[in-house]
C-alpha cells in the first residue's frame, strides 16, 4: 500500500479480521454496516408501497422466504391474515420465536418447492430476494390474486466481486433476469402487470464494511477470507483512500403478475 507502513497495514488486517468473525446476521438485518455503506436508494419503484397499493385488511397475505419477517411485520397488516414461509435455519428459528406467537401462520418450507398452504388461499403473495416457483404461486393465489416480487438480478455486485476475488466464479444464478422469469409466469397464464429492471450504485465508504458484507453473501463470494484475499483488500483500501469511495453496482427487477 503505498504510502503505509508496516503498523498501518497490521492495523487494517486486525479491522479486517473482527469484521470477518462479526459477520453473521439474523434475519437479513444489515445494521451492522449502517452509515458505511448505500444501496438501494434510487430504484424506480417502492416495494412496500406496491404491496401496500393492492393490499386490504381482509385480504389474506403470504410472504414467501420472509427472512426473520421483519418486512412482513412492519406491513401492519392483521397478524391473523399472515402467513410465511422460511428454509435458512437460522431464520426459521426466529420465525417461530417471534411470528408464530402473533398468529402469523409460519411454515418452514423452500420457496423452490411445493408449499404447505391449500390452493387458491391467499389474496395476495409477495417476495422480496427470495427463491419462489411460479407453479405454486398460481396454485395459492385466489383468482384475481396478486404476486409482487422483487429479485436480486444475475449481475449483482459483480464489480465487487471483481475487486476482492482473483478467480471470479461464475454468475451464481445465470436466469435471473427479467425477461426470463417474466417469461415463466406468462407461460403460466398470470397476466403481467408491472415489470422492471434496474442497475444502480453500491457504495462503500470502509473497507471492514466491505468484508463484512462479502462474508455474508457466500454465493456472490465464494471462498473470500480475509487473509485469501488480503492483497487485494490492500488494493481497495488505496482505492478508497484515492476516491473516497468504492463502487459498483447491483442488479435488480420487479414483477406484478395476476392470476
Amino acid at each position: 500500500m503505498k504510502g503505509a507502513g508496516k503498523m498501518d497495514r497490521e492495523a487494517y488486517l486486525r479491522l479486517w479480521l473482527q469484521e470477518e468473525e462479526a459477520a453473521h446476521i439474523h434475519g437479513w438485518d444489515f445494521s451492522h454496516i449502517n452509515g458505511k455503506y448505500d444501496e438501494e436508494r434510487d430504484l424506480p419503484w417502492n416495494y412496500r408501497e406496491l404491496v401496500q397499493q393492492h393490499l386490504k385488511p381482509e385480504m389474506k397475505l403470504l410472504d414467501i422466504d420472509t427472512g426473520g419477517g421483519e418486512f412482513l411485520l412492519s406491513l401492519g397488516h392483521p397478524y391473523g391474515n399472515l402467513a410465511a414461509t422460511e428454509n435458512y435455519q437460522p431464520n426459521v428459528e426466529l420465525c417461530e420465536k417471534v411470528l408464530s406467537p402473533l398468529g402469523v401462520d409460519f411454515k418452514q418450507a423452500d420457496g423452490e418447492g411445493r408449499l404447505p398452504f391449500c390452493g387458491q388461499s391467499f389474496d395476495q403473495i409477495i417476495n422480496r430476494h427470495g427463491n419462489f416457483n411460479p407453479g405454486e404461486i398460481w396454485r395459492l393465489l385466489k383468482d384475481g390474486g396478486i404476486f409482487i416480487t422483487e429479485q436480486v438480478g444475475a449481475e449483482n455486485d459483480r464489480e465487487l466481486v471483481e475487486l476482492l476475488l482473483d478467480d471470479v466464479p461464475e454468475l451464481p444464478f445465470p436466469n435471473q433476469y427479467l425477461d426470463i422469469a417474466a417469461k415463466g409466469f406468462q407461460e403460466l397464464g398470470f397476466a403481467i402487470r408491472k415489470a422492471q429492471e434496474a442497475f444502480r450504485p453500491i457504495k462503500f465508504w470502509d473497507v471492514g464494511a466491505l468484508v463484512w458484507f462479502a462474508r455474508v453473501i457466500p454465493w456472490e463470494f465464494p471462498n473470500f477470507s480475509v487473509k485469501s484475499c488480503l492483497d487485494n483488500l490492500y488494493h481497495a483500501q488505496e482505492l478508497l483512500e484515492r476516491e473516497g469511495v468504492i463502487e459498483g453496482k447491483i442488479h435488480r427487477f420487479l414483477l406484478v403478475v395476476e392470476k
